[in-house]
């Protein structure tokens, strides 16, 4: 499938892969914790969105899209889309007060905002979940994608995949720390885009679609442009665009998409330079993530209707892999094949450079959260900076290892999605009012943590065998936010408030200000309007 000019841009992807952290490190003036986890804050603002977005973006990416519209059309991506809402939500009230709180991980803010034990339980628990457990969910989603590609592109076994891909991200995302990662996700994302577009070109340019007219007019892709569902078919209207939009955005916490900010997007907030930057980078990531990044991949998904209409063609396309693997997301890695040579080779590497961009944001996050809030708060206190990095590439080989065994285990790019988002049903609104609603306790967050994991693994695991009503995916999310909330309700009135001198030194610190939430909601509904419209105006420019 590869001539010699595949294999010479994948060797110089490679290349430049593993030169951008490795001169990183050795340039860098400052050795210390400090620098190798929070780039001894210095990032500007266009580099933090573009690390969040490449962060963001994973090889799971194109198969998530193409799976959606084939199944859902373009009204299928609310799913996703209502995350806009939480991410202008941290642009304008969430980040500033991040900023302020001086964190160095989203997690050590429990022992800034609650005090005692269950603090520290929290703290501990919470990095062993996020940092271990549900990291754990989106590296084998994440790897999954990685794997549905590779068989297709290279012909070797899911395995050699998963080792390549563990070893290369764990080696280049441990070189310098988060400063070479954000350089390297920089690179990365600039040659994604190149390669999703020129899929884009080869499948538009496709035989059996016959050029952007053609694309245009056939039935099965004018029936799925539109951005809103059918509001006929009250199924949909609720799965695909009630739930997220009204519901979902708030109160469910998704990586990447964490009410009040969280995770890797914090993580690089945390890097910039002061406040200002850590706002523009998060609003630079959000324009970038939603209404620019995935165009060429909807397009290649729409053209794939018509070179693959049935999961059987599909399978005719792809007759080395798996049968149990053919669904609609393998459209994609169907629409590869078609590239050709002299092509192949730029669109195998952008694919790696989605890949590794993903593996090495959460390798890093995880990484972060073992070594800062259970290393050094729980096991040795006065561990030094050489200590501290050694930890956090341990604990990185680790979680790669781990991540590749779990892959197998992951049935889809859309069954990986809804497991990632049912895990965390019912948590999000702790998130938004834990700043300002000081009744909240660890309590809390320690009861809605437990119930909303234990509510997700009932639903997917034991009622299907107890049960012969299956339940629709938005069932069990509005179940799971029920019961999620009632407990932690219970947990947070049934318990203590927090001790006054904590709440006030908490205040002093964050100076969270119910007129500032004012006009950040005003700014967050403007902003949302605008890059909705932006998004919608780009589509309408592409199609018509």
């Amino acid at each position: 499938m590869f001539n010699n000019l595949d294999y010479i841009v994948i060797a110089a992807f490679f290349l430049i892969l593993l030169l951008i952290p490795a001169i990183t490190a050795m340039r860098s003036k400052e050795k210390g914790a400090t620098e190798y986890f929070k780039s001894s804050n210095s990032m500007p603002w266009w580099l933090i969105g573009f690390s969040m977005v490449a962060a963001t973006t994973s090889t799971n990416s194109a198969n998530l899209f193409t799976e959606i519209i084939r199944r859902d059309g373009m009204s299928g991506n609310w799913t996703w889309w209502a995350f806009l809402l939480t991410g202008l939500l941290t642009v304008y009230v969430y980040s500033k007060l991040w900023m302020r709180s001086g964190a160095t991980t989203d997690i050590s803010f429990y022992e800034l905002r609650y005090s005692g034990k269950p603090a520290a339980f929290l703290r501990g628990f919470r990095a062993l979940y996020l940092g271990v457990i549900y990291n754990l969910v989106v590296m084998a989603t994440v790897l999954l994608g990685a794997v549905k590609i590779g068989v297709v592109l290279f012909g070797v076994p899911a395995w050699v995949i998963l080792l390549v891909t563990g070893v290369i991200s764990f080696v280049y995302s441990c070189l310098s720390g988060i400063r070479g990662t954000i350089y390297t996700d920089f690179f990365q994302f600039v040659v994604v885009m190149i390669g999703a577009f020129v899929v884009m070109h080869f499948s538009v340019t496709n035989p059996a679609v016959g050029g952007w007219a053609n694309l245009m007019d056939n039935p099965e892709v004018t029936s799925r442009l539109s951005f809103f569902p059918d509001f006929s078919d009250t199924d949909a209207l609720i799965a695909i665009f009630i739930i997220p939009v009204a519901v979902q955005w708030w109160n469910v916490w998704y990586s990447g998409s964490e009410p009040g900010g969280g995770g890797y997007i914090v993580q690089r907030m945390l890097t910039a330079k002061n406040s200002r930057h850590a706002v523009g980078g998060t609003l630079f990531f959000n324009v970038l993530n939603y209404a620019l990044r995935p165009w060429p991949w909807y397009i290649a998904a729409f053209a794939s209707l018509m070179i693959f209409p049935n999961l059987d063609s599909i399978a005719a396309a792809l007759p080395g892999v798996d049968p149990a693997l053919i669904k609609d997301d393998m459209a994609y890695p169907a629409l590869i094949m078609t590239v050709p040579n002299g092509w192949v080779g730029l669109v195998a590497a952008s694919l790696m450079g989605a890949l590794f961009s993903t593996i090495a944001a959460q390798i890093s996050m995880g990484a972060n959260y073992v070594t800062n809030d259970i290393w050094k708060r729980f096991i040795h206190k006065d561990a030094g900076d050489r200590e501290m990095i050694l930890v956090a590439r341990g604990a990185s080989l680790v979680l790669i290892a781990l991540g590749c065994i779990m892959a197998p285990f992951i049935g889809s790019a859309k069954s990986g999605f809804d497991l990632m988002v049912q895990i965390g049903a019912g948590t999000g609104i702790i998130f938004l009012l834990r700043w300002f609603w000081m009744r909240i306790n660890a309590w809390t967050e320690i009861v809605a943590m437990i119930v909303s994991f234990l509510c997700a693994v009932f639903f997917e695991l034991i009622w299907p065998s107890v049960s012969a009503a299956p339940l629709l995916f938005w069932e069990k999310l509005l179940w799971t936010i029920l019961v999620t909330t009632v407990a932690w309700l219970a947990a947070t009135f049934l318990t203590r408030p927090e001790k006054p001198e904590v709440i006030d030194h908490f205040k002093a610190l964050v100076r969270a200000d119910g007129h500032d939430v004012g006009k950040g909601l005003l700014k967050m509904f403007v902003a949302s309007v605008a890059i909705f419209a932006f998004m919608w105006g780009v589509g309408k420019l592409i199609t018509f």
